[in-house]
């Protein structure tokens, strides 16, 4: 049977998906993505699901938060004209405030860390942001942590500077409606969305807007292992731009249906399959994405509408995942992945090295604490590596 759909969709205000119209400034090409049909091509069932392309902007899938939380600034008076935006990245929002650096006028300065790949060093360069590169992790919040230390002591030294802050903005969240309302658009219904999640802002963003007019919907959250997101503990991570080593205040913990961790090569896996069956492709996040959402699919009703977001595509990895040498060195050559993905009962149950499913990534609890399962050294630590914040990802 049909799930229930309570609002007609909407039209997207000044927007078609027809014929593209022609462009006056780099911004007003960002949106209107396309969707893309993926059959099941992780394990050969006949079913399979619709993927959002969002690597067809001109940057990836944050250039709309980026656009968004910088003209947002601007508007409330906290970005001055000229002034320096100031903000941590692992690549992909760097890329998005590059080019609101270019369309609003401010300077960037970008802070990241030596996982930063060459082609994207090169390319933020040419984009004109200046890249401050940190040497070594935070002891409790590793790299993620050191980044934003980094970027306090920027903004203390350049005068008027703003820092989007995009773990626990707001704007990064709100920036995704356009895309919703786009998907549904084009698909007609979603009963499953699946997200990669990292700042939490696009999982949070498009589920929002499309559980107003399907109420059934299902969030279906895909993180790494070694990331603290989802109460797993905290640990050195390959995969770049899902998982976290805090707790993002953007992360709606209460709308994900089920959270799936996995290892860096099960998606280096799944990336190469998808490039190789339907030219459509991507980094670490898509092919994380697109394993989760091809099991769901062999698994789920005919008629079930899955939709998942592919952040990005395939050209920033060309040193990482399509490279046979790094992949050997890091032993991902030769992984395929298990028909099914482990199952924890609690987060907190025992640390994970490969694809695993937990269905309690929706707290149950009314307490403060979101997730009462958690070790208290789990607790503690992921508190202490996020100041000013209290102990866990409630607020």
């Amino acid at each position: 049977m049909r799930k229930t759909v309570v609002a007609r969709i909407p039209p997207i205000p000044g927007q078609s998906l027809g014929t593209p119209p022609m462009a006056d400034s780099p911004a007003s090409v960002v949106g209107d993505t396309p969707v893309l049909w993926i059959p099941d091509v992780c394990f050969g069932s006949a079913g399979g699901f619709w993927a959002n392309l969002e690597g067809h902007n001109p940057g990836g899938i944050k250039d709309r938060p980026a656009l968004h939380m910088v003209a947002c600034a601007r508007e409330r008076g906290e970005l001055a004209p000229g002034r320096a935006v100031v903000e941590s990245t692992s690549g992909t929002l760097g890329l998005g405030l590059a080019l609101a650096g270019i369309v609003y006028g401010h300077p960037i300065i970008l802070v990241t860390d030596p996982g930063l790949e060459p082609l994207m060093h090169r390319l933020l360069t040419a984009y004109g942001t200046r890249l401050e590169i940190v040497d070594r992790p935070h002891p409790t919040g590793g790299w993620q942590q050191a980044r934003r230390d980094r970027v306090q002591a920027l903004l203390g030294e350049h005068s008027g500077a703003y820092c989007p802050d995009q773990y626990h903005n707001p704007d990064n969240v709100a920036a995704y409606e356009g895309l919703a309302r786009e998907v549904a658009q084009q698909v007609g219904w979603v009963d499953v969305l699946v997200c990669s999640v990292g700042t939490g802002g696009h999982s949070a963003g498009v589920s929002r807007v499309l559980r107003e007019m399907f109420p059934d919907l299902r969030l279906v959250g895909v993180d790494t292992i070694s990331s603290t997101i989802f109460g797993q503990p905290d640990g050195p991570r390959l995969m770049r731009g899902l998982g976290s080593s805090i707790f993002p205040r953007n992360v709606a913990y209460q709308e994900f249906s089920e959270v799936h961790w996995l290892a860096p090569g099960e998606a280096a896996w799944a990336c190469r399959r998808l490039a190789a069956a339907r030219f459509a492709s991507g980094g670490w996040s898509v092919g994380a994405v697109a394993l989760v959402a091809s099991w769901l699919a062999r698994r789920e009703p005919n008629d079930t509408r899955i939709v998942a977001i592919f952040p990005d595509g395939p050209q920033r990895y060309w040193s990482t995942v399509y490279d046979d040498g790094f992949c050997a060195e890091h032993g991902l050559l030769g992984v395929v992945p298990a028909q099914d993905p482990d199952h924890l009962e609690h987060p907190s149950e025992r640390a994970v090295d490969r694809w695993t499913r937990c269905a309690r990534a929706r707290c149950d609890s009314s307490s403060i604490c979101a997730w009462p399962c958690l070790p208290p050294a789990i607790r503690t630590t992921s508190a202490a590596s996020t100041p000013g914040r209290g102990p866990g990802p409630w607020d």
